[in-house]
């Protein structure tokens, strides 16, 4: 039986997933209609004055599940490594992300020193947090084309994590059509890439056989740009650059809050 995220990465579309940084822009998000949400790893460890990759943002991330999970969203948890090389310790953080309303988990097998997880050691994870959480949706990520390294070895790995549980596996990093039809050629769980400007666009991807689509900290990187561009012109007495999408007004920040807006997966 799969769950409602689940089904989400087998309709016609690919899941375009928008990855939230705190409960405000998931709720902007859920009220744009997307039906659900992914965090960003960058996003909730600089918003606590933290490093991303280094295992520092584990209390972050779970706070922030707590509220989205206390919003009623649809919602996926950037969970770097796991926080833990010990599977075990990886499989408790998976249980009491579920506990709070969870419906996936990512797992990445980079490093924040630039190598490369052993396979094995990174496939008990995803096979701990399975037993521990079936229900909870897997992503298993390899970092091998975002580092740059071992790229020969992708599909090894891929296979390994998913003969161990992964629900569905993320290869950010690659950009080149070739290789991302190469990949879900050979896949039998839905195949997740990382948009980026510069890289092939959702059609583009959807005729590829990609599943889902993540932004990342793409979101988050634009607010922050945008952030600074605002603030120079008005110190240089300049217009306020103008946001694509419009700027919320206060009201319309409050009314998210305490609706907390969400969608609903089975649409």
């Amino acid at each position: 039986m799969t769950t409602p995220f689940a089904r989400l990465h087998h309709r016609a579309e690919p899941l375009l997933l928008p990855n939230a940084w705190d409960y405000a822009s998931a709720a902007a998000l859920a009220a744009a209609g997307f039906p659900a949400v992914g965090t960003t790893s960058l996003g909730v460890a600089a918003g606590a004055g933290l490093r991303d990759g280094t295992g520092a943002a584990a209390d972050a991330t779970l706070a922030l599940a707590l509220a989205l999970g206390r919003g009623g969203f649809v919602f996926s948890v950037d969970a770097e490594g796991g926080f833990s090389d010990d599977p075990d310790e990886v499989a408790r953080t998976a249980r009491e992300l579920w506990a709070v309303g969870a419906a996936g988990i990512n797992l990445e097998d980079g490093r924040d020193d630039g190598t490369l997880t052993d396979p094995a050691l990174h496939a008990a994870k995803v096979a701990a947090v399975k037993a521990a959480v079936p229900e909870l949706f897997v992503n298993a990520r390899t970092d091998t084309y975002w580092l740059g390294r071992e790229e020969d070895g992708t599909g090894e790995r891929l296979g390994a994590y998913r003969r161990a549980g992964a629900d569905g596996v993320f290869v950010p990093g690659v950009t080149e059509a070739g290789a991302i039809g190469a990949l879900t050629r050979t896949l039998d769980v839905p195949l997740n890439i990382l948009y980026t400007p510069a890289g092939p666009s959702v059609p583009e991807l959807r005729a590829l056989g990609v599943r889902r689509i993540s932004l990342g900290s793409l979101l988050y990187r634009r607010a922050l740009g945008d952030a600074v561009a605002t603030a120079r012109a008005v110190r240089d007495g300049l217009p306020c650059p103008a946001a694509p999408g419009g700027t919320p007004g206060y009201g319309e920040v409050q009314a998210l809050l305490s609706t907390g807006a969400s969608a609903d997966a089975t649409t």
